[in-house]
Order: C-alpha cells, then structure tokens, then sequence
C-alpha cells in the first residue's frame, strides 16, 4: 500500500485515531475469545476427565488448525484484503467458540479445537496485517500496542472465567455472553477498518516461499510462542496441581502472566525507541529464563504468581517484533509475510503445550516448567545473532 492510499484511507474512513482504536478493538476481541477458552480448559478437562497426556494431546488439535491453514490464510489476507476477511473469520470464531463446551469426549473436542485453530489463523494473520498497516499510518512502532489490547482481552477473559467459574456460570452460558459482546464490536469497528487492496506491483509476491529472513524470524517467535502456549494452556493446571492453590484461584496464575503482557506491550513501544528492538529481545529472553525456573524452584502461592509475572514481561515484546519486521519486508506482501513467520512461530503453539503434557506424564509437571526455561535462554542466543533489529 503506498501513502497515496494510506492518505485516501485516513481521509474515508476518519482519522488515524478512530482506525487505531477500530484495529485495536478487533484485537481485543480474538483476545477475549481465545482466553475465554483457556480459562476453562481446567473446568473442560475435569469434565472430560482427560489425563494429562490425554489433554497435551488434545491441545495438539488447536495449533495443527493454525498451521495447516498458514499459505490459504496469508493468500485469502493478500487477494481478498484483511479488511474484509477479518469481520467474517471473527464472526466464525465466535461460532466455534460457543461450540467447544458441547464436546462429550476428547474425540469431539479436538475436532473443535481443530476448527477453532483453522478459523483463528485466518483471524490472526488478518488482524496483524491491520496492525502492520495502521503501523504505516503512523509511521513509527504501535504494534506492541495493538498486542496489548490483544493482552487486556486475555487478563479480560481470565478474570470473567475466574468470576463465572465462582458464580457456577456454565462454559456454555460463559461463551455466549462473550460471542454477544464481540459480536457489538465487530459490528461498530468494522468500517474503520484499513483497506489493503495491493497494487500490480504487489502480486507477484504471493507465492508462499520460504525465505531466510522470515524464517530466522520465525525462530525467534517459535521460542516466544512455546513459552505463550504452556502459559495459556497450562498454567491453570500448573497452580492446580503443582502449586495446590485453592481451586477458586486457580486462573490467578494465568491472570499474573497476561496483565503483566499487557503492561510490557503497552510500554514496549517506548522501550524499543529508547533501547532498540534487539536488545528489548535479549532481555526479554532473560525474563522468559527467569521466570519460568522461579516458578520451578518456588512453587508457592505468591512467589508462583510473581515469577509468572515475569513471563509476563518477558513474552510481551516479542511476536509484535517480529510481525512488525516481517510485514515491512520489501518483496513479499504483509499477508503472505506474517504467514510465514506464524507458520514457523505457531510450531510453538504446535509442540509446546502436547509436549509439556508428554514430559509431565513421564516425569512430573514441575519439571516440564524447567525444560521450558530454556527456550528463553535459545531466544537470547538467536536475537544476539541477528543484525535485523540494529535497524529497528
């Protein structure tokens, strides 16, 4: 998209403000609804009475959804725009959502969870490729920003499950609350939405290829989002089982990392201004090290609680990083871009949370946390490799 049209957007559709605050809210909404999911994930697998192992497999369906649909998604985003495919893929996520709880066995749930990873990739690459384009409008880094709306929906939605959880709401009845509120957003937000019709110059750069930089990218998404996954699907079960926190509080674990997300995103913005993108990643990998073996070695109410926070801080910078880089790339549209790097970013998502379960079924869950630590210390070794981030 060049500025010509960039101008004739802002102009169209009303200020940059107004389309920051629409791309925001949209954000906010996949928040919602994917925590929404993951704070019930201790109430479904009770009710299913799923094992360990059997939920580590099962979660396996969610991100094998994701991946499979990674070049359709970047190709539908680059061809049709993300302005219209967005509205429509959160309308269908919402469906989905509200037909997880209906599941009797782990059969029926993770063919739902394979429907809810199919139509939430096409969710994210869309939402991102509006975050990379209302990132050109401004001209300067919010797309940390646009992840913290992403974060206040996951601590949002944390906090609805732990208060529906104590109120004896059902995951049904959880769930439709949740479409009717996101189904308000889409409807308000979706004219302001950026248009993204690529010119002649710009499609001949569809083909899903594999190129060095997105992959290295890539990498370094794949040790973030492991991390991400075994919070956000684990994390409850970890104070359930690990930390033998009352069952009132088990999503207080899950609440701690995603507020923390939040605050690091919406502060990162300023963070990569002043210290640069390569050395916010360096230290985020820290963080992610940090965290997760206090959590090991502290396995205690607040001490748990505050080393999740880390996690928090240090996940928070690194997929809007990345995305951010990868939708600049001077060959390859946005839409196709983030494709690639989600591909190799959601194996993340895609290994993280069954193996977590495989490793806790064989030793204990303690020590899977402690296996995962480690990815922190892979991302400091990558970005500390990389010369892409000097320039951002």
């Amino acid at each position: 998209m060049d500025s010509s049209t960039n101008t004739q957007s802002t102009a169209m559709y009303g200020s940059k403000q107004r389309i920051r605050l629409a791309v925001s809210l949209f954000y906010f909404g996949q928040g919602l609804a994917f925590a929404s999911w993951a704070s019930r994930i201790p109430v479904i697998k009770s009710q299913l009475q799923l094992t360990e192992a059997e939920l580590g497999t099962v979660l396996l369906a969610l991100p094998i959804g994701q991946l499979l649909t990674m070049p359709i998604s970047g190709r539908l985003v680059s061809k049709y725009g993300s302005h219209h495919i967005m509205p429509i893929a959160a309308v269908f996520y919402l469906m989905v959502l509200c037909s997880i709880p209906y599941s009797t066995n782990a059969w029926q749930l993770g063919g739902t969870l394979l429907l809810f990873g199919v139509v939430g990739n096409i969710c994210n690459i869309s939402v991102n490729t509006q975050g990379v384009l209302a990132e050109r409008l401004y001209k300067k880094s919010i797309m940390s920003s646009f992840h913290g709306s992403w974060s206040i929906a996951g601590f949002t939605g944390a906090i609805i499950g732990l208060i529906s959880f104590n109120i004896d709401l059902s995951t049904q009845t959880h769930f439709y609350i949740v479409m009717g509120l996101m189904l308000i957003n889409i409807f308000l937000n979706r004219a302001y939405l950026v248009q993204d019709i690529t010119n002649s110059s710009e499609k001949k750069s569809f083909s899903f290829k594999p190129d060095r930089l997105l992959i290295s990218l890539g990498v370094i998404g794949f040790c973030s989002m492991a991390t991400e996954g075994a919070m956000f699907d684990w994390s409850g079960v970890y104070f359930h089982d690990i930390v033998l926190a009352p069952e009132k509080w088990t999503t207080l674990g899950y609440a701690s990392f995603m507020v923390m997300m939040a605050l690091g995103r919406f502060v990162g913005d300023a963070v990569i201004s002043r210290i640069g993108r390569k050395r916010t990643l360096q230290i985020s990998g820290i963080l992610m090290f940090v965290g997760m073996m206090s959590a090991v070695i502290f396995p205690e109410l607040i001490l748990c609680t505050l080393a999740f926070m880390l996690v928090g801080l240090g996940v928070a910078c690194n997929i809007p990083s990345v995305y951010s880089v990868a939708g600049t790339h001077k060959t390859i549209s946005s839409g196709v871009a983030l494709a690639m790097v989600s591909s190799v970013s959601y194996l993340g998502f895609l290994m993280g949370p069954p193996l977590i379960g495989y490793i806790a079924e064989v030793f204990s869950l303690r020590y899977s946390f402690g296996v995962f630590a480690c990815f922190g210390l892979l991302m400091f070794a990558l970005t500390s490799r990389l010369t892409v981030f000097n320039k951002n």
